[in-house]
């Protein structure tokens, strides 16, 4: 017998998933193999989370809109045309989130996902094989040991905001950016914080009432 888990995720069809989706990404579309990419993803993070409690979540629906969508919210943001030859790195990545949202929005973007912990590192690496991925990279290292730089940087609900903050900003490159999804409440943080990027005022992430997604650019 399936888990409850298992169930759950075969039984959200995609026309759901895009249903689900569609406050988020405005008057764009996803394609159908967008779609499969997004539903595999699903029913992976749903069998995975009962060892590796990747998110205290487990509706599926809640799962699309509190992680997907917020994702794709950022995705249509970042690159509005729908396509890219731009370098990303994702810091801890945990469960792929944004990261790997962004890499199914624009299937030419190179992505690298920075994942300290091995067992969720395994847990990337599995979606990424599963999915067919390309130009993917998981590195099993903390963010201030490694010597990438890329066009655009993100993180997402990390442990010790503050101290990541500038560490994010040194990775990216000249005239790229940083992409944070954060509360509200840390918008002043991140900018006094980093006070040498071009900031972007914040966009409320829809169907919230605090996160945003914060963008600065490097000027140099």
């Amino acid at each position: 017998m399936k888990r409850h888990s298992e169930t759950a995720s075969t039984k959200l069809e995609k026309a759901r998933i895009a249903e689900l989706l569609a406050p988020f990404i405005g008057s764009a579309s996803l394609s159908d193999s967008q779609l499969d990419a997004i539903h595999g993803y699903i029913d992976l993070l749903l069998r995975w989370n009962s060892k590796l409690n990747l998110t205290a979540i487990s509706d599926p629906e809640e799962v699309v809109t509190r992680h997907f969508g917020e994702s794709f919210f950022a995705a249509t943001q970042l690159f509005p045309a729908g396509d890219s030859c731009e370098s990303a790195i994702d810091i801890g990545s945990g469960a792929g989130f944004p990261g790997l949202p962004l890499r199914i929005w624009i299937a030419s973007l190179q992505l690298t996902l920075i994942e300290s912990n091995h067992r969720k590192a395994t847990f990337l690496r599995e979606v990424v094989r599963s999915l067919n991925l390309g130009s993917v990279s998981v590195l099993t290292e903390r963010a201030e040991s490694i010597s990438l730089s890329a066009d655009l940087v993100t993180f997402r609900a990390v442990e010790r905001f503050e101290r990541i903050l500038p560490i994010a900003f040194s990775l990216v490159k000249p005239q790229g950016r940083i992409a944070i999804l954060v509360g509200r409440e840390q918008v002043a943080t991140a900018v006094s914080t980093l006070s040498s990027a071009d900031w972007k005022a914040p966009i409320l992430v829809p169907l919230s009432r605090s996160r945003t997604l914060l963008v600065g650019s490097r000027p140099d």
